[in-house]
């Protein structure tokens, strides 16, 4: 269909900068989104004003290209630098919805059954870690939450998630990460990945999230 409205016809045109974001990494696709997003909505306001369409899909297009740009090249670095620390481990690194960096440290690198103590083999990913975050001054948020399977009850897993995320956050902290940086919570059995039918589900439950953000952006997890 064919659009007669000359402003309509220039706004619908930048969101054909969408279609080009396939070969964009993560950064780039939120500037080019917001940038089409800002577009349209800066011509159809201009049509409805009066203005020239052209003006306001500019205007637009700048603004939404910074508002798109959520994912900064900080965060950006902080998620490749991860990947190629936690290679091989388990931990999976992702980014999230609502643009934080998260680390899914599984079971097996992180707590033993019942137990706040950490795991040998996760204190290298941590060290990687605390170094990602003190060779950056920005000032970027951890947020770490433990997580336990369905075994025992609420009394029991509630405080051992906790100790578990505190364990995380004391360890950052001793190799210079500042405390007041570093949130922690504990679901307890609340939130599982899977279900917890099998030995093997409950030990994909009992893992620990690592969420990194920088504070402009809303949490999640």
């Amino acid at each position: 269909m064919q659009l007669r409205h000359p402003r309509l016809a220039f706004a619908a045109l930048a969101l054909s900068a969408l279609a080009g974001c396939a070969n964009m990494d993560d950064r780039q696709r939120g500037t080019a989104g917001g940038a089409a997003i800002g577009a349209v909505t800066g011509a159809v306001l201009s049509s409805a004003t009066g203005g020239k369409a052209g003006t306001g899909a500019l205007i637009g297009g700048a603004v939404g290209a910074v508002a798109g740009n959520v994912w900064s090249r900080h965060m950006e670095d902080k998620r490749r630098a991860m990947e190629q620390a936690t290679q091989g481990t388990g931990v999976e690194v992702t980014r999230t919805a609502d643009n934080q960096l998260k680390l899914d440290v599984p079971s097996d690198i992180s707590f033993a059954l019942n137990s706040a103590t950490l795991e040998p083999r996760l204190r290298p990913v941590l060290d990687a870690f605390a170094n990602g975050l003190n060779s950056n001054p920005s000032p970027t948020v951890v947020r770490v939450i433990g997580h336990t399977d369905n075994t025992g009850s609420d009394a029991i897993n509630d405080p051992l998630s906790l100790r578990r995320a505190e364990s995380v956050r004391n360890y950052l902290s001793d190799r210079g990460v500042r405390s007041d940086r570093i949130e922690v919570a504990g679901r307890g059995s609340r939130e599982p990945m899977v279900s917890n039918d099998t030995a093997e589900n409950r030990a994909k439950n009992r893992r620990v999230e690592i969420f990194l953000r920088e504070p402009q952006q809303g949490s999640g997890g």
